[in-house]
């Protein structure tokens, strides 16, 4: 069976997408074909790294990435995960099912304590899975 091509998108690709990116190869690696990538990528979060690690999720060999990278590929489903990046997604062949579901954007460096910035990243990877799980149960769902 064929894996579903999916590409999430993000500004930086250096949180929300990483996170989502992980998560949905934990959840169903094997219904999907999962890659990230950001309109304009920066390096991969330390606390994006710490949180998944807290779940079990391993995505410190990830790495922010161009969608231009991408771009021409074909996609099953091209997921955007900011505002931003939903209004900066090129055009992509063919008829990828295009889906938007803003999350947070964890605080920048700094500008919270340590812990207070690892709980936001927790609480968006939270809301992140939770979605992630929901995504998947009705992309598998089988059409009538």
């Amino acid at each position: 069976m064929k894996k579903a091509r999916v590409l999430i998108l993000c500004t930086g690709n250096s949180a929300r997408s990483q996170m989502a990116e992980g998560i949905l190869r934990h959840e169903a690696g094997d219904l999907f074909e999962v890659e990230s990538a950001g309109v304009r990528p920066g390096s991969v979060r330390p606390e994006a790294i710490q949180a998944m690690n807290e779940i079990g999720i391993d995505i410190t060999g990830h790495w922010s990435k161009s969608v231009e990278l991408f771009v021409g590929q074909p996609f099953d489903y091209l997921i955007t995960v900011c505002d931003h990046a939903q209004e900066s997604c090129p055009v992509f062949p063919g008829h990828a099912v295009r889906i938007h579901q803003c999350f947070e954007d964890p605080p920048a460096p700094g500008v919270m304590s340590p812990e207070e910035t690892l709980d936001r990243f927790r609480c968006v990877r939270d809301q992140i899975q939770q979605w992630i799980r929901e995504f998947v149960t009705r992309s598998a769902a089988p059409t009538i």
